[in-house]
């Protein structure tokens, strides 16, 4: 731990370059910030969140399945009543013609009017409208897992983004530092140039090697903006204004004894909740399945006024009288129906259900597998990221040395510029192997945060 230690006391060399921009640029803003900024902005999040709002009401919804059905219906109609004997079944809507069976046909108008009070109540399923209410209750479980689950991934696409920020901001100084050099080496070159004691031709080549930092600035700086943009989509931030901390690192060494350790219960991990809510709510679905195709229990009942042109005695009176109600009647009853051809329908239903939930099941499995593998190589990658960030110095150390040495001949007419150009890139590989260590080595925390479920207790030891 003392050579880390070390190693991260050398970070504030990395960002001398480019006083005057750094003077300018605007205040960091840390992760945890961040992350907050991302929970409460992004669109994706706010559409998930909408997702859940239908869940919760479509549960209200099936709640009221369970309401009986209390129709009102009225009508007059106007028409013949001749009638014959005989039984029909029905196609649709079969226009009733009660009574006016005779013995001749009569064809003249009669009115009559018909009012009906009726109640139809499934009283008892069996249990399939708790079996509903349970399916509905589970959705909406499993809709609000998915909501944590994109937030959760929400929150680790910002956290990558974010050490992606940091590495190029160590990258862009240590590009600044090469140009530095290189217009350092052409200046010096310049003047031995023109005193005679080098060629013109090592002017040319230090203005390539010049030409060619600064193009790399151009195109490191541009892929900086890109991900400032891509942060500033997710977090509604504006993108110039996100400038990551760079002081995270030094906080982030103290931290790593509290993150190695084993994967903390799986059964509270945001990207199992929704494969294990998933799976049960398919397992609910299987009983709907069992409780849908019981016997149903009903109540029926009826109350009606009719009213009549035609009397008692056949008689076809006045068309008025048939705007009056004449008898009155009411109906009840309680029915039990039942398809037997339901067990064949549920048998085949069930075992589609049933293929469903082996699915879920076996990507929860699947997650769990890739979530302990995950805090594994990350374990790994940390023990190894240790190594790198103890051996870096060394060649750190070393490509200054070297360089310094290679100008000094350089300057003095005893090596040419071929050497000297060699040593400047051994010296500019060796910095940045140093930011990819620490990249490496911040990213590896957190993705063992992410994979032990530990992103929160990170964070808010970084408060």
């Amino acid at each position: 731990m003392i050579r880390i230690k070390q190693i991260f006391c050398l970070f504030p060399f990395l960002y001398m370059g480019l006083e005057s921009h750094a003077q300018s640029s605007p205040k960091p803003i840390g992760i945890v910030d961040l992350i907050d900024h991302v929970t409460a902005f992004s669109p994706s999040l706010a559409a998930d969140s909408a997702a859940v709002d239908i869940r919760a009401a479509q549960l209200k919804e099936t709640g009221a399945n369970a309401l009986p059905n209390l129709k009102l219906n009225y009508q007059a109609d106007l028409g013949s009543n001749n009638n014959v004997a005989g039984p029909y079944m029905a196609f649709g809507i079969v226009p009733s013609n009660s009574r006016g069976v005779r013995t001749e046909s009569n064809t003249q108008a009669a009115l009559t009017n018909l009012g009906i009070v009726s109640l139809d109540w499934e009283v008892y399923n069996f249990g399939a409208y708790k079996a509903q209410n349970a399916v509905a209750k589970s959705e909406l479980v499993a809709e609000r897992s998915s909501f944590a689950q994109r937030r959760y991934q929400t929150r680790a696409i910002a956290i990558d983004d974010y050490l992606s920020l940091l590495k190029l901001q160590d990258m862009l100084s240590i590009q600044a530092s090469n140009i530095r050099r290189n217009e350092q080496i052409s200046r010096s070159i310049l003047s031995l140039a023109r005193s005679g004691v080098r060629p013109g031709v090592d002017t040319s080549i230090a203005g390539a090697e010049l030409s060619k930092s600064r193009l790399n600035y151009i195109e490191m700086d541009n892929t900086y903006k890109q991900v400032q943009l891509d942060i500033a989509a997710i977090s509604g931030l504006h993108p110039e204004s996100i400038v990551a901390d760079s002081t995270i690192l030094d906080r982030l060494k103290s931290l790593e004894v509290n993150l190695s350790v084993n994967l903390t219960d799986s059964s509270s991990h945001p990207l199992l909740d929704f494969y294990k809510s998933s799976y049960l709510s398919s397992i609910e679905k299987e009983n709907l399945v069992k409780k849908a195709y019981n016997p149903k229990v009903s109540l029926q009942a009826a109350a009606w006024s009719r009213g009549s042109s035609i009397d008692a005695n056949d008689n076809f009176n006045s068309l008025s009288n048939g705007l009056q109600w004449q008898r009155e009647n009411y109906l009840v009853g309680v029915g039990i129906s039942y398809n037997l051809f339901d067990l064949r329908r549920r048998q085949l239903k069930l075992r589609t259900q049933k293929a469903s939930s082996n699915f879920y099941l076996k990507e929860l499995q699947q997650e769990r597998l890739m979530l302990s593998n995950a805090s594994l190589q990350a374990g790994l990658e940390i023990s190894t990221a240790h190594k790198r960030l103890e051996e870096i110095p060394n060649q750190l150390k070393a490509a200054a040395a070297g360089y310094r040495q290679k100008l000094s001949l350089y300057k003095n007419g005893l090596t040419d510029i071929i050497e000297l150009n060699a040593a400047l890139n051994i010296l500019y590989r060796a910095e940045t192997d140093f930011v990819n260590a620490k990249y490496l080595y911040v990213r590896a925390l957190f993705q063992k945060a992410i994979a032990t479920n530990q992103v929160d207790s990170l964070l808010n030891a970084l408060k």
